[in-house]
């Protein structure tokens, strides 16, 4: 098999350009052109596509997606830029992924807000794309979107939340993603009412906070407190029940 030249290519593709662009050809004989040229940069396509395989997407779709980009290139592209075709159809294709993306993989639910911002700004960047035949920077687009660069670095952010990613492992050599992640503490709830209750009990008096925390801390049963602290069991009895009604009237305040 004989392999093509860039050179050999590129003049195939700027004559298929021209005939699509004659005037004098038929309706039927422009179609065949416009299909040949969406043929011959179909494995263009799949090259951009590939970048996009691992965002949780089948590829065909991603693929098909990106097609859609080609065809429009293809009808759009002014062959008296003096640019090359695929310069100018990389950026349009990566804006039909990026579309696909935006409108149909959400996985995570975005404020509206969030959602239309990240549309304006992808927006900007097509449009940019085209016109200078490659991908803009940060400043560009926000230029163009007339927004700030961080929200754009933002609108970026915000695109990992149309996938999830399994905690399962996915090979045999893979840490499963569960386990490289922290766990919620089963005692952390607990940590805001110790803290409260420690609080409160500095509002009782000396011997009183002594007999609530040997009764609810310590475990000590009203005849044991009352031997400790050398008083009278109902004694302890009628502090406790003072103290805890103390501490119930601080909580409700």
């Amino acid at each position: 098999m004989t392999s093509v030249s860039a050179e050999e290519r590129r003049r195939a593709e700027d004559a298929l350009f021209a005939r699509l662009h004659d005037p004098v050809i038929s309706d039927a004989e422009r179609s065949m052109v416009r299909d040949e040229l969406i043929e011959m940069h179909l494995p263009l396509v799949r090259h951009v596509a590939r970048r996009y395989a691992d965002r949780g997407e089948p590829i065909d779709d991603v693929v098909q997606a990106g097609s859609i980009g080609l065809v429009q290139a293809v009808d759009r592209f002014d062959t008296q830029r003096g640019i090359a075709f695929g310069s100018y159809a990389v950026p349009t294709i990566v804006g039909a992924i990026r579309r696909h993306f935006r409108d149909a993989t959400w996985t995570v639910k975005v404020p509206r807000k969030a959602q239309e911002l990240r549309g304006q700004i992808d927006a900007a960047h097509d449009a940019i794309a085209q016109e200078l035949g490659r991908s803009p920077t940060v400043a560009e687009i926000a230029e163009r979107a007339d927004v700030d660069a961080q929200d754009v670095l933002d609108s970026l952010e915000i695109s990992h939340a149309r996938t999830l990613r399994t905690l399962e492992a996915q090979n045999d050599d893979d840490v499963p993603l569960a386990e490289r992640i922290g766990d919620t503490d089963a005692a952390i709830t607990g940590v805001e009412d110790r803290q409260t209750v420690q609080r409160m009990l500095t509002t009782l008096p000396e011997r009183e906070r002594e007999i609530v925390t040997l009764r609810f801390f310590d475990g000590l049963s009203q005849s044991q407190i009352a031997e400790q602290v050398g008083v009278s069991q109902m004694h302890v009895s009628r502090l406790l029940h003072r103290s805890l009604q103390r501490l119930r009237g601080e909580l409700g305040d």
